[in-house]
Order: C-alpha cells, then sequence, then structure tokens
C-alpha cells in the first residue's frame, strides 16, 4: 500500500471531530451589503481541531468561544501591553463582552481558544476574506479565510509553539472546507518579525494595503504549496514573540 502524506493531511476526520462531509457547506450565495458571497454554513462549537505536536508533547486544539467562559481571559489577554500595542483592543470588560458577542454572531468570523493539552494560551480568529475589510483590495475568491492571533500567555511565546499554532491553524483552515484554495493574512508592515514567520510558514507577500489604522501587507499561502512543501511540521522557524495580529 502506497500512502501519499498530502493526501492524508487533506482528510478532515483525522483533525476535525465534527467533521461530517469532505465536500464543505452546499453553496447558495447572497448578499452581505456590497458583497455578494456564499452563504457560510452555520459556526461549530466545541473543539473544532485537534493535533497532537511531536516536538511539545502535548495536544494543540482550537476551541469555539464561548463568551461566559472565556470573557476573563479574552479581557486579560487584550490588555497585555505586548498585545495591546499590536490589536490596540485594550479596554474595559464590558468592550470586551461585546467585542466577543459581536464576533460570535457574525457569520463570517469564527473566534477560537487554542488550547495545549488543558491550557488555553491564545486568541485566534479565522474570518472568510470576502465578507472582510481585507476583501475589497484583492481580487478575493469566494472561499479565501484570513486569520488573527493574539497569543496572550508568555510562556507560549517562542520558536516550539510558533511552529506548533502556525501551520495548525493553516491545516485547520484548509480542512474546514475543502474549496479554500487560498489563506490571506494582513499583518502590521512594520511587524518584521511576524513577517519573517510567515514567509517561512509558506505565505507569499502580495502588496501593501493601507487601512485606517495601519499599513499592512497582504500575504497569501496556497493549498497546494502547504500540502506539497509538507508545511505542517516546519524544520525551522526563528524565534517569535508571537503576540502581533496578521
Amino acid at each position: 500500500m502506497i500512502v501519499e502524506p498530502a493526501l492524508v493531511w487533506q482528510q478532515p476526520r483525522l483533525w476535525l471531530p465534527q467533521a461530517t462531509s469532505f465536500g464543505g457547506h452546499p453553496q447558495l450565495h447572497v448578499m452581505s451589503g456590497d458583497r455578494r458571497h456564499p452563504l457560510r454554513p452555520p459556526k461549530p462549537t466545541g473543539t473544532c481541531y485537534a493535533r497532537f505536536i511531536p516536538w511539545l508533547g502535548q495536544v494543540l486544539s482550537f476551541v469555539a468561544v464561548d463568551v461566559e467562559r472565556d470573557l476573563p481571559l479574552y479581557h486579560r489577554w487584550m490588555n497585555d501591553p505586548r498585545v495591546e500595542a499590536i490589536w490596540g483592543d485594550g479596554g474595559d470588560l464590558e468592550r470586551h463582552r461585546r467585542d466577543l458577542e459581536e464576533r460570535t454572531a457574525d457569520p463570517h468570523v469564527l473566534p477560537l481558544i487554542g488550547y495545549a493539552d488543558d491550557v488555553p494560551f491564545g486568541y485566534f480568529e479565522v474570518y472568510w476574506a470576502k465578507e472582510n475589510r481585507l476583501g475589497p483590495h484583492y481580487a478575493a475568491a469566494d472561499f479565501d479565510r484570513g486569520w488573527h492571533v493574539a497569543i496572550g500567555e508568555e510562556a507560549f511565546r517562542g520558536k516550539a509553539w510558533i511552529t506548533a499554532w502556525l501551520p495548525s491553524l493553516m491545516h485547520f483552515i484548509f480542512l474546514d472546507d475543502i474549496r479554500t484554495q487560498r489563506i490571506v493574512g494582513e499583518p502590521k508592515a512594520s511587524h518584521a518579525q511576524q513577517i519573517r514567520n510567515l514567509d517561512r510558514a509558506g505565505f507569499a507577500k502580495i502588496k501593501h494595503i493601507d487601512f485606517p489604522h495601519k499599513r499592512a501587507l497582504l500575504v497569501m499561502l496556497l493549498r497546494e504549496r502547504f500540502f506539497a512543501d509538507r508545511l505542517w511540521a516546519p524544520e525551522a522557524a526563528s524565534p517569535s514573540e508571537g503576540s502581533g495580529r496578521a
């Protein structure tokens, strides 16, 4: 028997506890304001992805946000000076409650908490690019997806961790809908360390974008590149602070 790794690693049922099909949600196009896009599937609850990381000896997982459970963590992380310097989302508890409630209600955003075994360490967002602020700035395809991250716990920053959560998050995105062929990001153009990490993770640099709040670099990762080059297990990456938004 011959096993092709790039095909095995595209089998959702091995890593997505709630995977029910390989084809994705049926297509029905709708309008959100002036954006025409596919109707997005209902968002999952509970554990969305789990993977054993050999070099850490721990299971890394992404769990859908529960506002009441996760609000204290999110509030503390967003007020961490290193996170707030990049995200600019510091504030009081009620502001953060509103933020999480809006994101969990928004069909184009999936907010997640990253866990190492049973320890929460960071906040992640996965979004459909066409409905996002990024969509008008490039030729967004129907199933392009982007992401943001804030690593809230100091002990989970650095090389060993970014080489675990970054490819695992990309793996989850590609598995969640087989029609997603590209993952995009919009790191701050001046965030040199984050851009180096993304470069090593297979992201191509596309162009600079000027948002009202920042100058960003559009980066893009192709499904073909991720699986053909086996980027789910990067061999080397430099240390990273891992607290920025990408």
